[in-house]
């Protein structure tokens, strides 16, 4: 297991962090979100959401929270779960079983609370404040797992409840979004309804990407073979002479047609052709 948090993940160890989990490895990471700069002082980071005061947005971050969790599925072989543990022990729990006995690449995102973030409950509630942040919306929770796509099923399973409209409450529950409220109300007010609206597009988002499921049979039709004709692109047979040049050698040619040239001779003629549009 790698140990880290937002700033190194969602940050400055960014490249490192993407490199680790694209290298479909056996390695397991968990990250622990402040969403600030907590060991170094309290700077705002990529992990940082709209409105949130910190050192370097004394004004609020005037841009979204970097959803890192959902770029990490674009991958397709990497386990990816976002946890709280006060909001749900079980799911943790079974996010860490899944991580642990996935044969590849995982990482668990968990919330984490921190005195950075001005609790006004105390470092005491923390647990009963996640669960509030999960009820909000402000902290969905989900796990995907690639192994359930093997089977035909949707690998993103979501395991927290659509947002009850208490994220207003949860914001000015925390001084790092209360404090601007009392510096600059007009602005403060525009951020938090930003923020609000966030956090009902990621549901929304969320919803739709476990809602479908493209690894079911037949979900998807398959494209007709695209093969080499005579020219740099090529065609389908189904489709007429519509080219589909997808930049990819495909085999044989099209009916009594000659079998494409070498693949260098197609590149000179694109560039004659580039050349020769550049004059006109």
């Amino acid at each position: 297991w790698i140990f880290g948090g937002d700033g190194w993940a969602y940050d400055i160890g960014y490249g490192g962090l993407d490199h680790v989990l694209a290298s479909g490895e056996d390695v397991n990471i968990l990250v622990m979100d402040t969403e600030v700069y907590s060991n170094t002082g309290g700077q705002s980071s990529k992990a940082t959401p709209t409105g949130a005061v910190a050192k370097f947005a004394a004004s609020g971050k005037q841009v979204r929270k970097k959803d890192l969790a959902r770029m990490l599925m674009t991958y397709g072989y990497v386990y990816v779960a976002a946890v709280g543990m006060g909001a749900n022990k079980n799911q943790l729990l079974k996010a860490f079983q899944e991580a642990e006995s996935y044969k590849g690449p995982s990482i668990v995102i968990a919330y984490a609370p921190c005195i950075n973030q001005g609790r006004k409950k105390g470092m005491g509630k923390t647990q009963e404040q996640t669960k509030t942040a999960v009820e909000s919306g402000s902290w969905p929770l989900f796990r995907y797992d690639p192994r359930r796509a093997r089977q035909g099923e949707n690998p993103l399973v979501i395991d927290s409840k659509a947002p009850d409209g208490t994220i207003q409450d949860f914001l000015m529950s925390e001084n790092r979004f209360a404090v601007l409220a009392k510096a600059v109300p007009e602005e403060a007010k525009e951020l938090r309804a930003a923020i609000e609206q966030e956090v009902n597009e990621r549901w929304r988002i969320l919803n739709q990407m476990a809602g479908a499921n493209p690894y079911a049979e037949g979900a998807v039709a398959p494209l007709p073979k695209c093969v080499l004709s005579e020219t740099a692109e090529h065609s389908r047979p189904t489709a007429g002479d519509e080219p589909c040049d997808s930049g990819l050698g495909g085999e044989g040619s099209i009916a009594g047609a000659p079998k494409a040239g070498p693949r260098p001779s197609m590149r000179i003629s694109r560039f004659k052709r580039f050349d020769a549009a550049r004059a006109g």
